[in-house]
Parts: C-alpha cells; structure tokens; sequence
C-alpha cells in the first residue's frame, strides 16, 4: 500500500487531461450553466438525511465488498494498489442507474438520483475497501504471522521466539474497530479551516467530484452511459478469461499465469507476461512513469543484481542455507527494497513537512486589516469579500449550514481513545498502555499535518508515519516485546493519520458536489464499519484458501516481511543484515534520495526520465512479470491516445475499472472452489525440449 507517489503521479496526469478536455469550448459553456444553475439548485436541496438512501446503503456494500477483494489480492500479491476513487463513483452510478432503470420497466416510480446520493455512495464504498487497502493485512498484521515470523530468520536475535501472533477473524475486527473510528473525529473541528479558510485543493477528492458532477448533467448522462456499456463489455469479459484461465491451472506453476512469454531462461528470472486483467487495468489507471519505474526496478533487480549476488554464494553469504533465508539472498531483497522505500519516504516526508510549515508560515505573516478575526487574517480570507465568485458562496453555505458540533467530536474522540487505550494492550500485552496513551495524545497534531500535505500535493504520508512509530516503539519496548509493539504501534499510527486525511478528501467531494458534511461523516463511519467485517472475512477467504506469505508463489505478500523487517532492525541494529547488504543499503538509500531531488529540481521533461524508487521497490521482491503486466496497460492507453485522445480520455477509467472488478469478481467463486478441494481438471505447463 505504499502508493502515495502513485497517487500522485496519477493526479498530475489527470489534471493534465483535465486541462486538456477544459479547451474544448462546448464543455466550457456546459460547465459555466451548471455554475448558474447551482444558485437554484441550493435551495432545492433536500435535508441531509434524504442523502442516505437504502438503495445507496446497498449500492455501497456491493461496491466495498467487490474492491475489498480487489484490493486484498493487490495488497498480497504486490502490495501496489492504485487509486479506485474515481472508479467506485462510476460504480455508484451504474448501480444506481440499473437499479431505476429495472424499477422504472416495473411499471415503479423512484426517488430522482442525485450527485448527493452518488457522492455518498462512492464515501461508503470508499471507506469500507479502505480498511482492507490500510488495515495492514499485507503489511503490519500479516507480519504478526507465524510464517513470516519465520521468514524473517528465526536465528536473528532480534526476532524473538514468541513474538508472533496468527491471524484469527476476533481479534481483527476488534483491533480494527478500535483503531479505524478514532481517526474520524480527529479533524472534525478543522474542516472549515482546510476547505474553505485554507482552499486546500485535495486533488483526488476534487477529480472525484468533478466526475459525479459531470454524470449528473444532460452532456453527462450520455457520456456516462457511453462508459457504462465500455465497463460492462470489459466487466464481462475480463470474467469469463478468468473463468476460462483456471480451467488450466491445475496447481503448482501451471496455466496461462505462468505462460514464458519470453523464454524459459526469462521466466525462471520472472519476466513474463500472466495474463492478469487486474493487472493490466491497474496499468492503464497508473501513470507512465509508475509503471515504468516498475519496470526498471524489475531491471535493476531480477535481469541484473540478483542474479550476480547468487553467484556469489558461499562468500557473501552462506552456501547451506536456502534462497528464502534472510541470511541468505533474501535479505539482499528485502533489507534493499526497505532502503528504496525508506529513502523515498524520508524524502517526501521531509519535502511535504518543510512546504507546509513554509506555507503556513508565509499565510500567518499578512497582518489582519482588524483585530477582531485573527483566524480568518491568518488565512488570508475575508468573511465580507463580496468578489468571491457566488458559486463557491453557494458552495460554502450549504457546507457550513449543517455544522457539526464541536463537543461531539472532541468527546467521541476522547471516548474511543480511551476505549482503545484498554482494549489494545489486552489485545498485545507487549504493547503497553501508556505508548497508546501518548499515541492518542499527538495523533491530532500529526493527522493535521498528514491532511494538510495531502491537500497540497494529494500523497497521502501516513504510511511514513506509522514507520516512524515503527522504528521508536520497537526500540523502546526491548528484545522481548519490540517486534509486536513496533507492528502494532505503526498500525496505531497509521490509521489515524491515513483516515483523517481521507476524511479531509470526502470533505472537499461533498463541498464541491453540495453534499452535507453531517451526511458525508455518517457514510464514512457506515463504511468504516463496514469494512472492519469485510475485510477481515475477505482476508481469511485469501488466507484459508490459498498459500499466502509463499516467496515462490503468487500471492507473496512482501509488505509483510518488509514490515517485520524493520521491526527487528528498530530492535537489532544492522547486525541483522548479511554481508555486504549495509553497504548496498546505503548505496540505494541515497540513490532514493538523489532521484527525487533531481525530478524536483529538473525541468519537467527531464524529471519525467527519471524513476520513482517507490515503485521500483515493489519488483525487488515481487519480480518482474507484474511490471510487464503494468507496461501492457501503459501500452493500450499510449496507443488509444494517438488514435483518439477524446474517446481514450473519457473511456480509459470504465475500461481499466472493468478489467479490475472482472477479474477480481472471479476470485470469490474460484477461493469457493478451493476451499471446497476442488481443484481445475487441467494443468497447462510449459520444459524445455531438451528436457524432454
């Protein structure tokens, strides 16, 4: 889930095609009478409770429940997930549009559609898969199991014995529910502050709501059915190759996941192409540069380094031990791709903290005309200013109209604090209760700074975040308890900061679609809640049926040991580390840092050369047939793009979504199959004729 440079990426190549399609002047003038109509339609608006409908609640649980299982495959097979925002508000509104449209055909008449009811569902449904792409089922729980716990080197000092925890549905949900609601209390009280006064732009929640907007026109309606009928070609056909595909992959490297598109030699070094529409679609949401990176770490990793580091078996490290040992080419792998990924995010981390601090320090020192609103002079904002543009009044009236008071906020986070400060240490005694106290005490101020950053530049640092806590709890809570603590600590961390900033997010799509805040809250904690059922039964349908945590299978999980890996390093110290892997280390962390200073300070045509070491990070454990995967989907949507941008502009998102959901719809039937022992009647398998 370490897709914050994805997102963002992603964002500027949307705002890209976004100023793209603003030249058209037809578009322009549909938008300035929509502008006009706003006035009217304020004051047409329903109460905020007419916002949730059942239709809308269910809507929101098929959406949360398909892409839960979606993002769960990405989170264990490559811990890449991209940004399905945008997707689920398509979602929403073919839900809802087939729904009235069968109603209608009934001879029944329906309550009207609305990008109210559409921004709630696609809230609902985003915070309920949220919890399954943040809730550390890859990452920070997984890497409690006892497989990765053994993974991870049982011989390693700081991996102490009993310092494992195996995943059980109870005590998931439990610890989800008492860290997923306290992060959306947190910023409450601030909302104003960051959507008005502040103007953050938040571009994922913006071109979230640019899109529900743009469904609910007359123009709108036609394009949207025009990606309804491409979601709904590519859905089913990305079902039945699914379908058809596990016919022949019988078990072990079997069927057309493992096709050697390149020759046996590039297969066994992982570069091939598996056929997966997930895959493919994700590579047509991400942007050029991500999945080019991705594959230049696949490169780097598998054509290059890892071949030359096994020859040098019984000199850098152990000749008896096995490849997946952490002494022996493991580590390379895993503590390498820790260095990119720490690399990466120090940097963004440090670059994000300094441009706030900058920014707001630059907004405090323009001195108020009076000295009776301090507040609105920090800002730079004027309550009287009668040049604001009347559509944002119109916005801000209905934002601000039904408020959300401040003492339920502080007191439902005072309350689920303590809550969680009782319930978690129960659950890991190796985690003490006066480290969650304090935790609750500076999360406020570290979800502001998380929210704020990610309202400028749309990354999302939470993950950075929980590293840090990460690092300090496993040092602090000794030998004994320092793995657990520091896991479990970083999820505290994380939660917080990652909910609060998504918060801020759905904020900005309900200002820009006139949707109610006290609506848009409610649907977060009905999704939150959602989630934290969901994504535990979807884990677990991953977990029973298939090998999850196998570094030779598919679904690797290599978030997992990477988090337990910093874990015994905040403990251990580098002794952990195999020969020469230090050395290495520091090579890659500075290279980390050296390619996002140049892609900053660089003109853009070259800055676009260079790779994100986030992204190359993935391959390094994962191997190189997910980064052709990705540059499959990169290829159609180039291709698209010379022979009709505008038809590639407004179908890319519905066809890419299609692909996702397809394939990923498939994986419930197919975990039934195996869970129910049956297994596909043909195994499709490729040797060597000289071995024949």
């Amino acid at each position: 889930m370490e897709n914050s440079k994805e997102i963002m990426e992603q964002t500027n190549e949307d705002e890209d095609e976004d100023e793209d399609e603003d030249e058209d002047e037809d578009e322009n003038e549909n938008e300035n009478e929509n502008e006009n109509e706003n006035v009217n339609v304020v004051k047409r608006l329903p109460p905020w409770t007419a916002h949730i409908t059942l239709r809308g609640l269910v809507a929101s649980l098929v959406i949360g429940v398909v892409y839960s299982v979606i993002v769960m495959k990405l989170n264990l097979t490559t811990g890449l997930v991209p940004n399905l925002n945008v997707s689920a508000a398509l979602l929403a509104f073919v839900f809802i549009k087939t729904w009235t449209n069968l109603v209608h055909k009934a001879g029944f008449v329906t309550t009207p559609f609305t990008k109210q009811e559409n921004t709630i569902i696609q809230t609902c449904a985003v915070a309920c898969y949220s919890i399954a792409v943040g809730g550390g089922f890859g990452s920070y729980l997984l890497g409690l199991n006892k497989k990765t716990y053994e993974e991870a080197g049982v011989d390693i000092d700081g991996n102490s014995p009993g310092s494992h925890k195996e995943p059980e549905i109870g005590w998931m949900v439990g610890f989800l529910f008492a860290t997923s609601f306290v992060g959306l209390f947190a910023l409450v009280p601030l909302r104003k502050i960051m959507i008005i006064d502040y103007k953050l732009r938040y571009p994922s929640g913006t071109a979230t709501a640019v899109l529900i907007n743009g469904f609910h026109t007359p123009k709108g309606d036609k394009m949207a059915k025009k990606q309804v009928m491409g979601f709904m070609k590519f859905f089913s056909a990305s079902f039945m190759w699914a379908c058809f595909q596990w016919f022949y992959s019988g078990s072990g490297t079997c069927g057309f996941t493992f096709f050697p598109t390149f020759g046996l030699k590039a297969f066994k070094n992982s570069f091939y192409f598996d056929f997966s529409m997930t895959y493919i679609g994700a590579g047509m949401i991400c942007s050029y540069l991500v999945n080019l990176s991705l594959l230049a770490g696949a490169v780097l990793s598998y054509g290059v380094m890892w071949p030359l580091i096994g020859d040098r078996k019984g000199a850098w490290f152990p000749a008896n031990l096995p490849e997946s040992s952490m002494k022996s080419l493991n580590g390379y792998k895993v503590f390498i791709s820790i260095a990119l990924i720490l690399g990466d995010g120090l940097y963004n981390f440090l670059k994000i903290t300094i441009f706030t601090a900058r920014t707001i320090y630059l907004t405090s020192r323009k001195k108020p005309k009076t000295s009776n609103d301090i507040l609105v002079a920090l800002l730079n904002t004027d309550p009287d200013d009668t040049n604001q543009p009347l559509d944002d009044s119109e916005h801000n009236e209905v934002f601000l109209r039904e408020s959300i008071p401040f003492s339920l906020a502080a007191s439902g986070y005072l309350i689920l604090s303590i809550l969680s400060t009782i319930a978690i240490p129960l659950m890991f005694r190796e985690l003490k209760w006066y480290f969650v106290l304090v935790a609750y005490i500076i999360a406020p101020s570290l979800g502001f700074c998380n929210a704020y950053g990610a309202g400028l530049t749309d990354m999302n640092m939470a993950y950075n975040y929980g590293k840090v806590a990460l690092f300090v709890l496993s040092a602090m809570s000794g030998k004994h308890n320092g793995v657990v603590a520091g896991l479990v600590g970083c999820g505290l961390i994380k939660s917080i900061a990652s909910i609060s900033s998504d918060l801020m997010h759905d904020f900005k799509t309900g200002h820009l679609t006139l949707t109610s805040p006290r609506s848009m809250i409610v649907s977060q904690a009905i999704g939150t809640a959602i989630g934290c059922l969901v994504a535990p039964l979807t884990f677990f349908l991953f977990y029973k049926a298939f090998d999850i945590g196998n570094p030779n299978g598919e679904y690797k999980a290599p978030y997992a040991v990477v988090y337990r890996n910093m874990a015994i390093l905040g403990v251990e110290g580098f002794s952990a580390l195999p020969n020469h892997c230090l050395q290495l280390c520091y090579l890659f962390f500075a290279f980390a840092l050296m390619a996002n200073f140049l892609r900053d300070i660089c003109p853009k045509k070259l800055a676009k050369l260079l790779p994100l070491p986030m992204a190359m990070a993935v391959p390094f454990l994962v191997g190189g047939y997910i980064a052709i995967d990705m540059c499959v989907g990169s290829l159609i949507v180039f291709i698209w793009h010379k022979l009709n941008k505008r038809k590639a502009n407004l179908m890319v998102p519905a066809v890419a979504s299609g692909l996702i959901c397809g394939d990923g719809l498939w994986i419930l039937p197919s975990s039934i199959l195996a869970l129910a022992r049956i297994r596909p009647p043909i195994c499709m398998n490729f040797v060597s004729t000289k071995s024949s």
